[in-house]
């Protein structure tokens, strides 16, 4: 199993292409190559300087295989802040290998040491695959999450073709 392998870490600047192409594989926009990778990629070093946020990425084998961003929140009427995961992915080969949820399991604990009463993210309506690994990693489902896209960028992003 390739969570036997697995390192979890700190994002560091030099995995920059990894993680820019595992949020591709995510469905994100690609930024590797574009004429916006610099800008990108200085929103990636400002986030992981950020004391309200922690980055982690998963290496098997030396390489990057999955990242996680952690924010968190302060919401009013709780004493302590939640957790919010914006991006959770694992490379396309290593999916259903246990390293998602070694990955899921240290965002938790990262969580419970910042002292948050909760953690949460979301998923598009199509990942039913992702879906039923949240549920199997003891999440519920506890709402809906709306959008709506403020520029010519379709959000949610469409499924894979």
């Amino acid at each position: 199993m390739a969570a036997d392998r697995a390192r979890i870490r700190d994002a560091l600047p030099e995995d920059w292409p990894a993680v820019a192409d595992l949020l591709r594989q995510l469905g994100r926009p690609s930024a590797l190559g574009t004429p916006g990778e610099g800008e990108l990629r200085e929103g990636y070093l400002e986030f992981l300087s950020r004391s309200d946020a922690a980055t982690l990425v998963v290496e098997t084998d030396g390489r990057v295989v999955g990242f996680c961003d952690l924010l968190f929140l302060p919401r009013l009427n709780f004493v302590g802040p939640q957790a919010w995961i914006p991006d959770l992915v694992v490379a396309e080969e290593e999916r259903g290998r246990g390293v998602g949820a070694a990955m899921l399991a240290a965002a938790e604990a990262l969580a419970r040491d910042r002292g948050c009463w909760s953690i949460f993210l979301s998923s598009a309506n199509w990942r039913t695959r992702s879906h039923q690994f949240y549920r199997r990693e003891g999440w519920d489902q506890s709402g809906q999450y709306f959008s709506k896209s403020l520029t010519d960028e379709p959000w949610p992003p469409p499924p894979p073709a």
